[in-house]
């Protein structure tokens, strides 16, 4: 038998076990052109809150009673398709399920000579790339300036901080808790660190900006980036990422930021990591260079087991994870 994990009911806050469900099916049997894969590592990520829910956005939400998908990384068990052979390491978005059989074509091989098969889901994957075309083309860092991360520690904001420091840059990180707060300063080499746990924001980064700020990339979102806004510099750049302090509070409200953008004559953009997919190998060559040169480092909080796919995903709405957040599913066969 087959399990597969689908979205029960839609969550209208925090998503809890009931807003799941564990089904058991046959295991598939793959068509010409397909794969039989075999779940070997799993993504849980934030934007995923935001298809459970059914409204219109840049992706189309989850359906009920339907598998959940997201990146995975899987083993080829047997071939429908020249492209790819039984043994074959793969990565692309996959339903979770234990084996599913997918489009050889809706996936890519893994090259495991550049890292472990987990960075593709991480720092060689989409959390890297996000970094990488976030900072360099809306952010465009200029050496000696100051760049401020929220949600530092994350799989996103631990790759940003990085590339920022190898830009030259003063590079600021906001975390959550005390040992990523040591992460972020003795591992990333990041100028400054603030717990916002335990920091009046505000004050922290005027201490730890006194020249202000040129570059926020924002993860987060919420009462943090409210104190971020007024200390931001003439043609200051904002690289909203992500928003996960209101990801599952319905109709969030906050303070205007208007006026801050007009002050500073910033510029704000929102974006998604599908807006660079023609440029993905660019992204993919510098980290990976970047990564072998040493220049980079990652870290990851790995769960084990299919049946605690959930309860990982619900740990990034609480600061559970270390860089990247997955799930180990199974070994491979070879």
């Amino acid at each position: 038998m087959n399990r597969e994990i689908h979205l029960n009911e839609r969550p209208t806050g925090t998503p809890t076990h009931e807003h799941f469900k564990t089904v058991e099916s046959e295991q598939p049997v793959p068509q010409e052109g397909e794969v039989l894969v075999k779940t070997l590592y799993v993504s849980v990520d934030p934007y995923m809150r935001g298809r459970m829910n059914n409204v219109k956005s840049y992706i189309e939400p989850f359906q009920l009673n339907e598998p959940i998908e997201g990146g995975a990384v899987a083993e080829v068990v047997e071939s429908k398709s020249s492209d790819l052979e039984e043994g074959d390491i793969i990565t692309g978005m996959l339903p979770w399920k234990e084996f599913a059989a997918v489009q050889a074509d809706r996936v890519r091989k893994v090259d495991p000579s550049l890292g472990p098969v987990t960075t593709s889901l991480g720092i060689l994957g989409m959390p890297g790339l996000t970094a990488y075309f976030g900072l360099t083309d809306i952010g465009t860092p200029k050496e000696g300036e100051t760049i401020v991360v929220s949600g530092a520690a994350g799989a996103v904001g631990s790759t940003v901080v990085q590339i920022g420091k190898i830009l030259g840059c003063r590079v600021v990180g906001i975390a959550g808790s005390d040992e990523k707060i040591t992460y972020l300063k003795e591992t990333l080499g990041v100028d400054e660190a603030i717990n916002y746990k335990t920091e009046n924001v505000y004050q922290a980064l005027e201490a730890a900006c006194p020249n202000g700020i040129d570059v926020y990339f924002d993860n987060v979102g919420g009462e943090i980036s409210d104190a971020v806004y007024p200390q931001l510099n003439k043609f200051a750049r904002i690289v909203q990422c992500g928003a996960i302090s209101s990801y599952n509070v319905p109709n969030d409200k906050g303070p205007r930021m208007q006026t801050h953008l007009i002050k500073s004559s910033a510029l704000m953009k929102g974006f998604t990591i599908g807006d660079y997919q023609d440029r993905f190998q660019e992204g993919f060559m510098q980290l990976a260079k970047w990564l072998k040169e040493g220049k980079l480092t990652y870290e990851e909080t790995v769960t084990e087991g299919f049946e605690n796919i959930p309860d990982a995903f619900f740990g990034l709405f609480e600061g559970a994870n270390m860089g990247k957040q997955i799930v180990k599913v199974a070994e491979p066969s070879h």
